[in-house]
């Protein structure tokens, strides 16, 4: 029996309202109890600026805030909430999502289960909850549905979502917005589960907008600080270019189908459509990846992902593992039919896909911060995501966006492991031989490392190559070789961060190692459950050419579209995968050596500040500097267009538009002043005024 599909996202929205409720009323109970505090203590200075409760926990440095992601370690009671207030907001946030979960996977067993046990699988499992409207033949339904696409999402969003809200029980306990944060979290769950779960383009446009909502809100969750407002707009802004696009590309679907929901699909695989075909399909094609692009963070609009750093790192992990930047290879896959009748679009796909992998790795390379590497790392694996889809391999870039959600989830949360092991440092040259002092993290981390690097048998290793053994097979030999050079920059960082973090000669202030500690059980059970299916998770889609069966893409067949075949005989697979762990192995040789440890000791660290300038010159100036996209953004985009704004400001709303509104003013004003100098009070005045009043018009009506 199917349980209702609604409570998947319903759960985490519940919690959200609980955890927020509970949140906001204790926040007022207890601003209310401190104003209280503080007028018995001040009794004869209510009226004096500067002593309120704001600069009161300012200057007793209590604020968790002022602190970015650094804002941990004010004891275990935590600053300011009581433990049963923690405890709530702990077990509501997890609750809800491992309730969702649980609802998740007893209706995704039974569909998967009888989808590859059918040929050609499963029909769609579609609910409606309602009839939002109806506006002559259209109509839109809040409906949800459970096809393979959908339960593949649908597994990692919930079971990763809940290994992190478990993970931030313990990285987060000390907190002062424990609560906020997981009512947050709850919401952001919410919103990707109704993107996921969507049976049309309007309902997933909803949670669309909402994981834009949320990770505005939980990037900028240290409010105080500017650098995660600005973050945190930054994101919101750069999503709405890209949501301008996908809002145009739906309406583009119901011009070219009649429909918004996922029927239009089936409709685009028997070439039923309307009007221009070639021409509005392509122009579509464009507009729905446009939103992509913002979303997943691809060239040019890819430069919000690597600031989102600044919320907790448990947001990073969501964001870039299993929630928002998949949503946009997400949408190219569900709208898969449509994008193959119109190849120069897949074509721009691929290549917007293998420009972001390549840009995004080479910046990696340099970064040392230890998120920074990872963020880059997200950017670039997305970009690997978009040239499956771009050369026709769907099922390949969704499989990638599969393994990817663990190896990378564990490795944002072994980086939160060690950044609060270090007290909150993060950069990795003050960093080095950890692996001794938090060895759970160490070796966590390490299986992840080799999964992302695409070393056989882990997770990444099948994925990635099924990707480039598109690439090939579909006839796209450079972006091929692209591909493979971004595969060996991948290990090469990888190992980089791994070396710099993990082994050599402790490069911290001295005596700072003593205090390194390993993360509570809390952390790193999640941890160790991520490293299992980093490893494991590949095994699901092993190729026939090495006696697989292949049953990820036999499961999503059905709801994928093909451009074309992509056949390889079985020796060309061996040469591809050979040579893509050559190249991979070549990069850890390259990491180790470079970042080695001989000759180190405490006071001559094994890294020096600038080691990748000084191996690579100007052109590792450049990618230390991240090609200088930013700054070119802001010359060339920015700065005009503030200049734009400025002018309009000055020369046309202050002068004609407040002009006009001050002129009417002042004439009233006049007038005013005019009537009141008649206004004299005197009888006599007022009846000379009214005789010329009555002579004047019988003067006018006689000589007209």
């Amino acid at each position: 029996m199917t349980l209702p599909l609604w409570l998947i996202p319903a759960l985490p929205l519940a919690g959200f309202l609980l955890n927020g409720l509970v949140a906001l009323l204790c926040g007022w109970r207890r601003a209310a109890k401190a104003t209280a505090e503080w007028r018995d203590a001040h009794p004869d200075d209510h009226g004096h600026d500067g002593h309120g409760s704001d600069a009161h926990v300012d200057a007793h440095g209590h604020d968790d805030h002022a602190h970015g992601d650094h804002g941990h370690g004010h004891g275990p009671a935590g600053p300011f909430l009581p433990y049963w207030q923690r405890l709530f907001h702990g077990v509501v946030g997890v609750l809800a999502v491992g309730l969702a979960t649980v609802v998740a996977f007893a209706n995704l067993v039974p569909y998967v289960a009888g989808s590859l046990a059918t040929e050609g699988g499963l029909a769609p499992v579609i609910q409606t909850a309602w009839r939002w409207m109806a506006a002559g033949h259209v109509t839109i339904d809040v409906a949800f549905r459970l096809d393979a696409l959908s339960a593949m999402m649908l597994s990692f969003v919930t079971f990763v979502g809940t290994l992190i809200h478990v993970y931030s029980v313990g990285y987060l306990q000390d907190e002062e917005g424990y609560g906020r944060y997981f009512a947050y979290l709850n919401l952001f769950m919410f919103a990707m589960l109704t993107l996921v779960l969507a049976n049309s383009l309007p309902v997933l446009f909803i949670g669309w907008e909402g994981v834009g909502l949320c990770s505005y809100l939980l990037i900028g969750y240290y409010y105080d600080k500017d650098f995660a407002h600005q973050a945190g707009k930054k994101a919101f802004v750069t999503n709405r270019i890209g949501d301008f696009g996908m809002v145009l590309g739906i309406f583009g679907i119901l011009a070219l189908f009649g429909t918004m929901d996922f029927s239009f699909v089936d409709l685009a695989k028997q070439g039923a459509m309307n009007g221009n075909a070639p021409l509005s399909v392509y122009a579509v094609c464009l507009l729905l990846f446009l939103g992509a692009v913002g979303k997943s963070a691809q060239v040019p609009l890819y430069v919000w992902l690597p600031d989102a750093m600044a919320g907790p790192t448990p947001v990073s992990a969501l964001i870039h593992a299993a929630t928002m930047v998949t949503a946009g290879v997400y949408l190219v896959a569900r709208c898969s039919a449509v994008f193959v009748l119109a190849p120069d679009a897949m074509t721009l796909v691929a290549w917007i896909g293998a420009l972001t992998a390549v840009l995004a790795a080479t910046i990696g390379l340099a970064q040392n911060d230890i998120k920074k590497v990872l963020a880059y790392s997200t950017v670039s694996q997305l970009g690997y995501m978009f040239l499956a889809c771009g050369v026709g391999a769907f099922g390949a870039g969704m499989f990638h966006v599969f393994t990817h959600a663990f190896f990378k989830a564990c490795l944002f949360l072994g980086s939160g492991s060690v950044i609060m092991a270090m007290h909150h440092e993060q950069d990795m040259r003050a960093m080095g031989g950890l692996r001794q002092r938090i060895p759970k993290t160490f070796l966590t981390m390490m299986f992840a490392t080799v999964a992302i690097a695409g070393i056989p048998p882990l997770a990444g290793f099948f994925s990635k190559d099924q990707i480039l053994g598109a690439a090939f097979g579909a006839g796209h030999p450079v972006l091929f070789a692209v591909g493979l050079f971004t595969a060996g920059m991948t290990a090469f960082y990888m190992f980089r961060l791994a070396r710099m973090t993990f082994f050599g000669t402790f490069r911290g202030p001295k005596g700072a190692d003593e205090h390194v500690h390993e993360s509570p059980a809390t952390m790193t059970v999640p941890l160790v459950v991520l490293a299992f299916f980093s490893v494991v998770a590949g095994f699901l889609g092993v190729p026939e050419a090495i006696g697989g069966s292949n049953r990820f893409m036999a499961f999503l067949a059905p709801s994928l579209a093909t451009a074309h075949p992509h056949h390889v005989t079985h020796l060309t697979e061996w040469i591809l995968m050979g040579l893509s762990v050559a190249v991979a192995l070549a990069g850890i040789v390259l990491a180790w050596r470079w970042y080695g440890s001989a000759g180190a000791t405490a006071q001559v660290p094994s890294v020096p500040a600038n080691a990748f300038y000084m191996k690579t010159g100007v052109l590792g100036r450049l990618v230390e500097n991240r090609w200088f996209v930013d700054e070119g953004i802001e010359a060339g985009v920015l700065s005009p267009f503030r200049k734009i704004g400025t002018f309009l400001w000055r020369g046309f709303d202050s002068l004609v538009i407040d002009g006009v509104v001050n002129a009417s003013a002042f004439l009233v004003e006049l007038t005013g002043d005019l009537v009141r100098f008649f206004t004299t009070g005197n009888v006599r005045n007022y009846a000379l005024s009214f005789t010329l009043g009555v002579l004047a018009l019988a003067l006018y009506v006689f000589l007209r």
